[in-house]
């Protein structure tokens, strides 16, 4: 598993970790049922605080997106709460769309690049 951590980013370290991995699913290279490594070897291999990594990992099974096993540690398990998902999209889209409607981004640029992204994923049409 590839993780980018850009340290001079103002970005907290746990919620680039929680992204990069989110990103990972989203683009197929971490799959459901994938074990993430341990708190501690991730730590390792990164160079961060193995709290920072256990915060990340928190925040992804909060979310829906991995759940812990005593025996395998953190695997991905996509949350199936599709409505609650789309609420929180919404939310979340509605600041996004607020920001570009004020830098006077039109609505065909912010569909084109929806389509964009959409396709760097894979999503589904």
């Amino acid at each position: 598993m590839i993780i980018e951590i850009d340290f001079n980013s103002d970005e907290a370290l746990y919620l680039q970790l929680r992204n990069q991995i989110i990103l990972g699913i989203a683009t197929s290279r971490i799959r459901e049922g994938d074990e993430l490594p341990s708190v501690r070897q991730l730590a390792e291999d990164i160079g961060i605080n193995m709290h920072t990594v256990n915060k990340a990992y928190t925040v992804l099974k909060q979310e829906g997106f991995v759940k812990v096993d005593r025996r395998r540690g953190a695997v991905i398990s996509i949350d199936a709460d599709r409505m609650e998902a789309i609420e929180e999209l919404r939310g979340n889209l509605k600041v996004i769309l607020a920001k570009g409607i004020c830098k006077n981004i039109s609505r065909e640029e912010v569909h084109a690049l929806i389509d964009e992204i959409y396709e760097d994923y894979g999503g589904l049409d």
